[in-house]
């Protein structure tokens, strides 16, 4: 037969095991269990106040980069908010990937839908700026008054490669080669190893001046400064940041770029500066007091006054000239085009892939809702446009 099953309180109680019953635990276990309560609601506080409670990081496969060109026609297929460096446009795309930013962190895109990859988000801090450096994104947080975190994660997949301290001000801005990270802020400049973390060298600007801008190319970090007696621009090596050279600049000069040569730009005109020694590179390529410069190779593109300019950086000769409505950043993918290098120039309402050696028309692209200003990149297909505020992408 199976057991039959116990009955609970099949009788009465004794007096004895009434009073048994009634017992208080003994002061030790109380003692010890307000003990555990205590520790689990301040280890609950501690948690929920923590930075990996206030961190949202995934992470995604490898991306597939496009391949190809775009088509003879496209027009906007998706858009998403981002934020400034400096109060301009970034270069955002990385093979298959588009990066954003926002008050709390980065996001990475799918280049050709829009669709969120991975996203890496503090709720406890603020992003002070953000770069793209050898495939990596490094990231700058302030958690209190100074920006006093980095991160450094891959674009691909945001896989975090570190975490560091560091002491920035508030208002840095960040900018980068595959191999240097700048940091640069009016009392200084630093930069760090994006592939090893390390602070590699630091600069504060001469007695008497601020430093108003940086940027770091293949001449090295140029450093713009004003000064209680005139403005001085110095080269600086991007790797041990001996000085190269320092010359007097005209008051109004403001640091277009740095590639191969270091560009300003003032009221008296678009200069390239050489590298070896800061000597003009021929004269000045555009009559403009302002410009954006990017660069492919040795060649510096140069878009001022509603051209883009093709110039030897070696020379400071103009190899071409053509109207546009943009800078192109970076070249296209060439399997489906004639011998040459591309380079996606906005032209109004159109794309034109032009030969980076000799502007030579190879496709034109019509795109209606292409806006003016910012920065073009083709990624395959897709033309995605860098604005400071947003990314636009037309396919």
């Amino acid at each position: 037969m199976p057991p039959t099953a116990r009955k609970l309180a099949a009788g009465p109680c004794t007096g004895a095991e009434r009073s048994r019953s009634s017992k208080s635990p003994p002061p030790r276990v109380l003692a010890w269990t307000a003990a555990v309560l205590a520790l689990v609601v301040v280890g609950t506080l501690l948690w929920r106040g923590s930075d990996a409670a206030a961190t949202t990081s995934t992470t995604a496969a490898p991306a597939d980069v496009p391949g190809g060109t775009p088509a003879g026609a496209v027009s906007a297929s998706w858009e998403a908010a981002t934020t400034a460096t400096g109060g301009a446009a970034r270069s955002a795309v990385d093979g298959g990937r588009v990066v954003v930013g926002d008050r709390h962190g980065v996001r990475a895109l799918d280049v050709g839908t829009g669709v969120q990859a991975w996203r890496y988000t503090r709720a406890n801090a603020r992003l002070c700026d953000w770069t793209l450096a050898g495939g990596r994104v490094v990231a700058a947080f302030a958690t209190e008054d100074r920006c006093d975190e980095a991160v450094a994660l891959s674009v691909d997949t945001g896989v975090r490669a570190w975490t560091r301290n560091l002491d920035l001000r508030p208002d840095v801005v960040l900018s980068a080669t595959d191999g240097v990270v700048l940091a640069a802020s009016p009392t200084g400049v630093l930069t760090v190893d994006p592939l090893g973390n390390t602070t590699r060298w630091r600069a504060a600007p001469d007695e008497g001046c601020t430093v108003e801008d940086a940027g770091v190319g293949g001449a090295g970090v140029a450093v713009l400064q004003r000064c209680t007696d005139g403005a001085r621009l110095r080269l600086l090596d991007g790797y041990d940041g001996t000085e190269v050279w320092t010359r007097d600049v005209a008051a109004g000069a403001t640091l277009a770029g740095v590639e191969e040569a270091v560009v300003v730009a003032g009221d008296d005109g678009v200069q390239l500066l050489a590298a070896a020694d800061g000597a003009p590179l021929g004269a000045p390529v555009a009559d403009a007091a302002q410009a954006l410069v990017g660069g492919v190779g040795a060649t510096a593109l140069v878009w001022a006054a509603g051209e883009l300019l093709a110039v030897d950086a070696d020379t400071g000769a103009v190899a071409w000239r053509t109207p546009a409505t943009g800078l192109p950043t970076g070249a296209v993918d060439r399997a489906l085009l004639p011998a040459g290098t591309p380079v996606p120039v906005p032209e109004g309402d159109a794309v034109v892939l032009r030969d980076l050696a000799t502007g030579e028309e190879l496709q034109r692209v019509d795109a209606p809702d292409l806006g003016g200003g910012g920065l073009v990149t083709v990624t395959g297909p897709v033309v995605v446009q860098q604005f400071p505020d947003r990314v636009l992408a037309h396919a």
